[in-house]
Order: structure tokens, then sequence, then C-alpha cells
């Protein structure tokens, strides 16, 4: 074996080598969270970055919309506080929606890693606190002030010495200071833990910096992207989407430029910022946006700056997918989480039969608490999943959180924390769209008290109520979302809402678009749709015209 190729050789070992320690990173973060949509869901992030500001590996574990802001959260960090000026032992951090992942339940924490005394790469971490205080998870706010508690770029650790005021004002502002200040800590336990694996790493592959290892990184992963750009067609692709919004319907437009060594997603045409806070700001825009480009064209080429620099957008400056401050970005993932889907429609002209139809989308986060009178005061928050849209060759994932990533909280985990009960969680037979593939099926949910009193949810991240998941390529759409109580009152719009004792929240979540036509299905999966309870009697006679 040539020296040239043993060289390569211990260079891809360290690489997944580095992957290995950003994983346990992210896995000490699960191990030590206190809120149950970090430790259950996984809402996190992790990742390696070189001084530069460069991500150069992220944790397989984690949401694309956290890795990927995180992403650019970094550079502004060292605007702030340059390498030269970090310690040992420093820790850095900040909520800032537009410098960190898109609203100020997210915190961003960054430490340097040092090796033998010098400064060899940085480390960041970040997940979703429960609350912040303002309106808590709501979309209501007219204004970031209204939102919560903001954190500008701060030094949440100087050496070995915790930043106590920092904690304390996140305890006051916050419904749920225990889980908060417990995230908080897991954050700078997680980059702890990495700083350890990392000194294991250099010490064994007997390394003084990892110079070396990110030029290689991010070279191959640059070069293995731009090959698979430069096989597409050059030229300007379009999509639309709309969505329900707030107060107004929604219009996403995006123009895809295609040329040998880039793809720029130009969001001009978009709807302006809505004035309740369903907003993505540009940051949450282009991690969403460069998401959909990859699972598409290389999912299976690392994420990192080398892969994603061939990506850019635009957008207009007071858009929904570029508000300005202060406008408000709560619930930012009901646009954010669309935009997958919207580069996917750009896509399919360029890649026919080889993109999926269209998912649900925005996952339904469900905040439940008291009104404020109850015996037992509370606040805690689940999640609700709708369908994956069909996928050439395959039907769609059912109740499955793409384009977020995040997992389930077991029912049992919030019932155990407040006086919530779930009736029901089911799959919804009939959801996902029909076509030679189906799409996923969304699920059910009948959610009452415990203790018959009156509690709240919100319903801020509630979504194509109105406008369903579309198919592709003759698929029929996905079926459209409903939420109520069953007294028969609707929910309308992204406002909170009071449940009375003795009611119950009925909540169907949409399916997922079918891909091709539903003729060309298989009368097999058919039958074993029927057999598995996906579809109904009606439904297979009505879609596919079956048993006539």
């Amino acid at each position: 074996m040539s020296e040239k190729a043993r060289k390569r050789i211990r260079l891809q070992l360290m690489w997944d080598r580095l992957i290995a320690v950003v994983e346990e990173q992210a896995q000490a973060i699960l191990k030590t969270a206190f809120g149950s949509v970090v430790r259950e869901a996984g809402d996190l992030s992790t990742g390696i970055y070189d001084l530069q500001g460069r991500m150069l590996a992220q944790a397989v574990t984690g949401t694309p919309g956290h890795v990927n802001t995180m992403a650019k959260a970094v550079s502004h960090f060292l605007e702030r506080f340059p390498v030269t000026s970090m310690q040992p032992g420093d820790v850095f951090v900040t909520n800032d929606p537009w410098m960190g992942t898109g609203h100020l339940f997210d915190f961003v924490v960054v430490s340097p890693a040092y090796y033998r005394g010098k400064a060899t790469a940085l480390f960041a971490s970040t997940c979703h606190m429960i609350d912040v205080g303002g309106r808590g998870f709501s979309a209501e706010a007219r204004s970031i002030y209204e939102e919560g508690v903001r954190i500008p770029h701060m030094k949440l650790r100087d050496g070995d010495r915790l930043n106590q005021v920092i904690l304390s004002i996140l305890e006051a502002n916050s419904r749920n200071p225990v889980e908060v200040k417990g995230d908080l800590l897991s954050l700078i336990t997680s980059n702890d833990t990495a700083q350890v694996r990392l000194d294991e790493m250099m010490g064994e592959f007997g390394l003084d910096s990892l110079e070396e290892l990110g030029e290689s990184i991010l070279e191959q992963s640059y070069d293995a992207m731009k090959k698979v750009i430069e096989k597409l067609p050059d030229g300007d692709f379009y999509s639309e989407m709309k969505l329900d919004g707030y107060e107004r319907e929604l219009l996403l437009r995006a123009k895809m430029s295609i040329s040998k060594e880039h793809i720029l997603v130009d969001y001009s045409g978009s709807s302006s910022a809505s004035g309740y806070g369903i907003n993505s700001p540009f940051c949450y825009t282009e991690a969403y946006t460069f998401f959909g480009l990859k699972s598409i064209l290389a999912p299976e080429i690392p994420n990192n700056h080398g892969s994603l620099s061939l990506f850019s957008i635009e957008a207009e400056p007071g858009s929904a997918v570029n508000p300005l401050p202060p406008s408000p970005v709560s619930a930012r993932h009901v646009i954010g989480q669309m935009l997958p889907d919207l580069a996917f429609g750009c896509l399919s002209q360029v890649l026919t039969g080889e993109v999926p139809a269209e998912s649900a989308g925005s996952i339904w986060v469900l905040p439940f608490s008291d009104d404020g009178h109850a015996k037992r005061s509370f606040n805690v928050m689940n999640v609700a999943m709708g369908g994956v849209g069909a996928r050439p060759g395959k039907d769609g994932l059912s109740v499955t959180a793409f384009p977020s990533g995040v997992g389930a909280i077991p029912v049992e985990v919030t019932e155990s924390d407040s006086p919530i009960i779930f009736w029901r969680k089911e799959f919804l037979p009939d959801s996902g769209g029909a076509g030679e593939f189906r799409g996923g099926l969304g699920q059910v949910f009948e959610i009452g008290s415990s203790e018959e009193e009156v509690f709240t949810i919100s319903a801020a991240t509630f979504d194509r109520m109105k406008n369903p998941p579309r198919g592709r390529e003759g698929g029929s759409p996905g079926m459209k979302g409903s939420a109520g109580l069953t007294d028969g009152t609707s929910f309308n719009d992204k406002a909170v809402y009071r449940v009375p004792p003795g009611e119950r929240i009925l909540l169907e979540l949409p399916g997922g678009g079918g891909l091709g036509n539903p003729q060309n299905r298989e009368i097999q999966k058919i039958e074993e749709d029927l057999e598995a309870g996906y579809i109904s009697r009606e439904g297979a006679k009505k879609d596919y015209g079956y048993g006539e």
C-alpha cells in the first residue's frame, strides 16, 4: 500500500472518530437534560468547528434546523469574542433568534477546545428550552419583546466561574425554572464531554492540531457536492406553496438557479412578514432550505461547511422568510419546516421521478398549561406528527417528524408531569394521499384533563388545515389537518384556546401526499393497507376503485 493511500485511510479514521466525538456530545445532552422535548424527543444539535467557525462535523442525533443555524451562530460568536480572547473553560451563550437558531426557546452554547494549552477547535451545542417567559410557546405576540427573555452574546462561564447572573435572570423569567437551568447546564456538560473525548482522540493519533484534518474534511465534502451539482442541468426552476398563516394565508415563492458550481434559492415574491409569531428568520430559512437541497441531491455526503458552501439563499428583508427585528418569531417552524417541500417543488422539475410528494411539514407542538386558577400549576409540552409524502418507489412514512427529525414524547411522560390525559393517540386512516405510492398517515389525538379543570393549549404551529400536502406526478393530496374540541368548537387560527371542564381536544394531523397515479397502485398493497387499517373500505373504493 502506498504512503498516499495510508494517509487517506488515516484521515478517514480520524474523520469517523471526530463524528463519534460530537455524537457523544449529543448523547451527553440526552442523558442530562431536564426538559422532555430534549431528553425524549431529541430537540437538540451538537457539532465541532474549526477556529474560523467552519463546521467540520455534526452529530447524527439532532435536528437540521438546529445544526444548520448553529453553523452560522458560531461565526457570530467569533465576531464578538475572537479566539485570541478566549481561555480554557470559557463558555459563551445566546438565544438571539437572528444570531442563533431562529427563536428565543433555543439556546446556543459555544466552548473553545484546547489541547496542551493550544486552541484547537470550537464546540457548539443547542437545545429547546420549555419556557423563557413572555407569552410562552404562542404565536400571539406582536413583537420579539413579548416572546420572552433575550440573552445577547455573553460569557456563561469565565474559566471555571459560572455566570450566576444569567442563570438567575433565566430562572426569574421562566415558568419552568428548574428545567431551564438544568437544560442550560446540560449544554455546558455536553461541550465539556466533547473536550475530553477530543483530547483522547488527538493523543491517540498523535495530533497537535486539527488543521490538516479539517482542511481534508472540507475539501472532500466540497468536491463531492460539486460533482453532484455539475451533473444537474443549468437553469431557473420555480415553485410556490400556500400556507394557512395566521391572520391571512401566506404565499411562499422560490426560484432555484442552478449553475455548475452553485445553487441559489431566491424567495423574492414571498408574502410579507406576519404580524404574529410564525415568521422564519433568515438563518432558519437558510437552514431548512439547505437541508431540503441536500436530502435530495446528496444525503450521503457529510453535512459540514464544505458541502453546504455550494448553496446560498436570498430573501427580501421584511418577508415571512426574512423578518426583521423586532418581528415575532416564536413559532418560526410553521414556515421554516415547509421550505424543504418548496425546494422539492423546484428539484422535481430537474430530477423527474426522484422527488417525494409533499409532507405535513410543520410538527404540531402541543403546549399545555393551567389557566392560572387551577389547583395544580403546570406547563408541559408534547408533539404531534403528520405523514411524510410518498417517496419514489415507496409509500410515505407515517407519523414522522420530517423534516425536523424530532422523536415522539411518550404520553406517560406528559401525564406524569401534569393533569393532562391522552385518551387516544392513533394512526388516522385514509389520511395519506392516494397514489401508486401512498402518502404516510397522520395521527389522531383525544386529550383532556384528569382533574376535570380548565386548561389551555396553544395552536401556534397547527398548519395544513386549509392547504393540505400536495401529491406529485398524479398523486392525490394528503388529508387536511383539523383541530377543535369534542363540543364542536373549531380551532380556526393559531390562538391559545381554553378547554372547559369535561371537554376534550380532538386533533387530526395531516397526511402526506401521494406519488403517481392511484390507478397504478398494486392490488396487493391496497389489500395490505386494508388489513392494517391504513385505509377504510370506503377509502379504497373512492381512491382506488377497489371493490367496485
